[in-house]
């Protein structure tokens, strides 16, 4: 739980870090390998930075490489803080005597991290030469010509369902495990719940007795199920409504 938990949360964060991660892409990029003062400088500052993207190559722009940037993010933090979490909870960083140990802890973090990284390069690579991508009056550095995607692709509209669906479960997920443990509790005689007297009572309960993560057990499902099944709604219906005006008409 430690490692999905760890990287839903990055991923959650990278939805509004990413435009800053393109903006020091291109500026880490720019007059490389030349000397100052002998390069035109298509980025003064971080502001002229997003002014001039967004101008540019539009504002759609600022979140280019975002499908790997939020699998990097999943995948390096995910591994990185969850098996810190792990080592922490199986008692490692903790001496003989008990005590919290500085070295072991160190020694933790410093495995985590490398570990992170290294299976997370791969996918760094492709993040940044899309975010590199830019228009010719402002590209700077080499211009890769990645494209994740064919246009009008159907896994477009699968990967923008899996990326918005990231707020959409962390929203809702409390709300759909409290509906899941109304719906399941016993009654009495009568037909009342014997467990919670409605959903803020349930809400409360929960996350009094079970903490934060009570409250979005199951969460792992809800955003893998949310994409596929938007898209597949969507692609049914679609087909429905074109079988039916072709056979009405």
């Amino acid at each position: 739980m430690d490692f999905l938990m760890s990287g839903l949360a990055a991923c959650g964060a990278c939805l509004f870090t990413n435009p800053l991660e393109v903006v020091k892409t291109r500026m880490q990029l720019q007059g490389e390998l030349q000397a100052p003062g002998t390069y035109q400088r298509h980025y003064r500052n971080v502001f002229h930075a997003f002014i001039t993207i967004g101008k540019v190559d539009g504002l759609a722009a600022l979140q280019k490489g975002l499908a790997p940037a939020l699998l990097y993010q999943f995948l390096m933090n995910g591994i990185r803080l969850g098996t810190y979490g792990l080592a922490e909870a199986k008692g490692y960083l903790h001496t003989a005597e008990g005590t919290h140990s500085p070295i072991r802890s160190a020694a933790a973090g410093a495995l985590a991290g490398v570990l992170g990284a290294y299976l997370g390069s791969p996918i760094y690579m492709v993040k940044t030469h899309l975010q590199a991508q830019a228009a010719s009056e402002i590209a700077v550095g080499h211009q890769y010509k990645h494209q994740i995607f064919p246009p009008q692709s159907w896994k477009v509209a699968l990967a923008a369902a899996m990326v918005s669906g990231i707020a959409v479960v962390l929203a809702m997920t409390p709300f759909d495990v409290v509906s899941t443990r109304l719906y399941n509790q016993p009654t009495d005689t009568q037909g009342k719940g014997l467990m919670y007297r409605g959903m803020l009572d349930a809400l409360l309960q929960t996350a009094r007795t079970e903490g934060i993560f009570g409250m979005y057990k199951g969460i792992g499902a809800s955003y893998f199920r949310l994409g596929p099944h938007t898209i597949l709604s969507l692609f049914f219906w679609d087909q429905l409504r074109s079988l039916y005006y072709t056979y009405t008409k």
